[in-house]
């Protein structure tokens, strides 16, 4: 548990991975089959404004949440499960974003609807 102690010191007061645990942690019980669960995460702050986080700040994200799940589920259950990113990607950020070791994918809102579209289905192979 020291990553989430060093990440709590080292973000806004931890507020974004204590949510995410929060989240976690209210279903977690109710799993039964972890291989068909796919955890989505947005920054509220993202929702409906066009505003994306950075790489970086999405993967620290993306990672603490796999490490949550390494220690409170095992570290199988971590590595399955895919975590996938929905805060406003788009054809100019989804390249940068998909080189993240922990985001497996993205929650597609509005890009979804406009051409671009192929460009984020097709960042992988960019």
């Amino acid at each position: 548990k020291q990553w989430y102690q060093r990440r709590v010191a080292i973000t806004a007061g931890g507020k974004t991975i204590e949510v995410c645990i929060r989240q976690l942690e209210a279903f977690k019980s109710n799993v039964s089959d972890w291989s068909k669960v796919v955890v989505a995460y947005e920054p509220v702050w993202a929702i409906g404004t066009g505003k994306v986080a950075t790489p970086e700040i999405a993967q620290e994200t993306h990672h603490d949440i796999r490490n949550w799940m390494k220690d409170n589920l095992g570290e199988n259950i971590a590595e399955a499960v895919r975590i996938i990113y929905g805060g406003s990607v788009n054809g100019k950020n989804c390249v940068n974003l998909s080189k993240q070791p922990d985001i497996d994918g993205f929650l597609v809102g509005g890009a979804s609807l406009k051409p671009e579209f192929i460009d984020i289905i097709n960042c992988n192979k960019a």
